[in-house]
């Protein structure tokens, strides 16, 4: 129990209610895989308690609306109109003729702002994802730990009943072997003999 027992001495307490002694291999193995996750995720990779900051859901809603139909139809039709007013419409008098120099000067400068903001939208969603990986993967072995104990309940009440159907069998050998008959079978010869 290496990887620092003394987490996996909280994890324990926590999440399975138990102490470390009483705990199998199998358990101890997953405790030691949770606290080594938890170990990988830098406290500066979790997120803020308190909330997005302005910045954050400005990112976020960027990428939301840059991955959209919306966006790709409203941008398809914006090009398709500077390409259509610069060629036939204004003709010689284009402002940005054919080459379209300033409209890929353009493109180019949204593209170099559109990419850093969607990727901290995207950074701040895989913490988002690791944090909720690490949620589920308690659960998980919470569950586990449930299914297991209801499994030695179950083996415990099935033995209980196998011994009891045992000494129910033993008694009623006993009893066969004085000569008498078991008492369900005696009840119900009464019954024949009074009809």
């Amino acid at each position: 129990m290496n990887p620092s027992s003394k987490d996996i001495k909280y994890l324990a307490e926590h999440l399975l209610h138990t102490g470390v002694g009483g705990l199998a291999e199998r358990e101890l193995q997953a405790l030691m895989r949770i606290s080594r996750k938890l170990q990988s995720v830098r406290p500066e990779q979790a997120l803020p308690d308190k909330g997005a900051t302005l910045g954050e859901r400005l990112a976020d809603r960027v990428a939301e609306f840059g991955g959209s139909w919306t966006f790709i139809m409203i941008f398809g039709s914006f090009l398709v109109s500077w390409a259509f007013i610069n060629s036939e419409l204004l003709g010689s008098k284009a402002f940005d003729p054919y080459p379209y120099i300033f409209l890929n000067l353009m493109l180019s400068m949204l593209a170099a702002i559109q990419a850093p903001i969607i990727m901290m939208s995207q950074n701040r969603q895989t913490a988002r994802d690791r944090m909720t990986m690490i949620r589920d993967f308690e659960v998980n072995l919470k569950s586990e730990a449930a299914i297991d104990g209801l499994h030695k309940r179950m083996d415990h009440l099935t033995w209980e009943l196998l011994s009891d159907l045992d000494l129910i069998k033993q008694g009623q050998r006993q009893l066969l072997q004085q000569g008498k008959q078991p008492p369900a079978a005696a009840g119900g010869a009464g019954q024949a003999a009074g009809d």
